[in-house]
């Protein structure tokens, strides 16, 4: 049987890696290749691969909040191997969870072994589905305990101020850099991406409803409908601005306010 199967790894070395060490398995058809946890995500929807070896650390959207995003979203759920260098803390998750992870750097016969399983799931049709969202639950309950609420450094004029993540309204792009809106100060980020920032925040409260921003759907005053069918978000900043929903966000839009 011929397993369509996805790479995901921010190095192009360990993708390119991995992709040679696959070579060697005949049944193994690569259909696609992410750098990212947010290509991952639109890879895995657009392709319902059947395995996907999937990086644990990544900048912003990391490998479990890859799963958490498919869990959300109710997609279809592939057989997923993990790639990591050695964290305690995570291949104790795995094991208790029975999800298969190989280590870097990677070696040919643990690749086998995980190809294997994962053939053996396919052919019998056993869904990892329940083992990857109690994996979710436990690494978010481990985060939840050790980790405080998200705070953003923001640059406003000559001052460095520290915002509460739940406070930010909205944030954009350009030239390379990001602005912020928040309730009670304005200014730039120090994160390189808005990818990368909202890796960063609680997933269930930010959308893109546009490239060129993030906003925080708890901070949205109004959907304003616009030319040829568009819309607008009116937002609660003090300026009351208005962000541009893309029409790939539509439909997204309409399941957030149930329109």
């Amino acid at each position: 049987m011929s397993i369509n199967t996805i790479i995901v790894d921010d190095e192009k070395p360990a993708r390119d890696e991995l992709a040679f060490l696959l070579k060697g398995f005949p049944e193994i058809n690569v259909i696609g290749q992410g750098k990212n946890g947010v290509e991952a995500v639109s890879l895995i929807k657009e392709h319902s691969p059947d395995l996907v070896f999937l990086d644990v650390k990544m900048p912003g959207l990391d490998g479990f909040g890859v799963l958490k995003k498919i869990v959300e979203r109710k997609m279809k759920m592939p057989h997923v191997v993990f790639a990591t260098a050695f964290d305690q803390y995570a291949v104790q998750a795995f094991d208790v969870n029975a999800v298969d992870y190989i280590l870097k750097p990677f070696d040919k016969a643990r690749i086998a072994k995980a190809i294997a399983r994962a053939r053996k799931m396919l052919e019998t049709q056993t869904s990892a589905t329940e083992r990857l969202e109690q994996l979710v639950s436990q690494l978010g309950a481990g985060k939840q305990s050790s980790s405080p609420p998200v705070r953003l450094l923001v640059k406003s004029q000559q001052r460095l101020l520290l915002v509460d993540g739940e406070d930010l309204v909205f944030a954009a792009i350009q030239d390379g850099i990001i602005s912020v809106m928040a309730r009670d100060a304005e200014g730039t980020s120090n994160y390189r991406t808005l990818e990368d920032l909202n890796g960063a925040l609680d997933s269930e409260s930010f959308w893109r409803p546009h490239r060129s921003y993030l906003v925080n759907i708890h901070h949205i005053k109004e959907v304003v409908p616009w030319f040829n069918s568009t819309y607008m978000l009116k937002m609660n900043d003090r300026r009351q601005t208005e962000i541009p929903v893309s029409r790939s966000q539509i439909k997204r839009m309409r399941e957030l306010f149930k329109l």
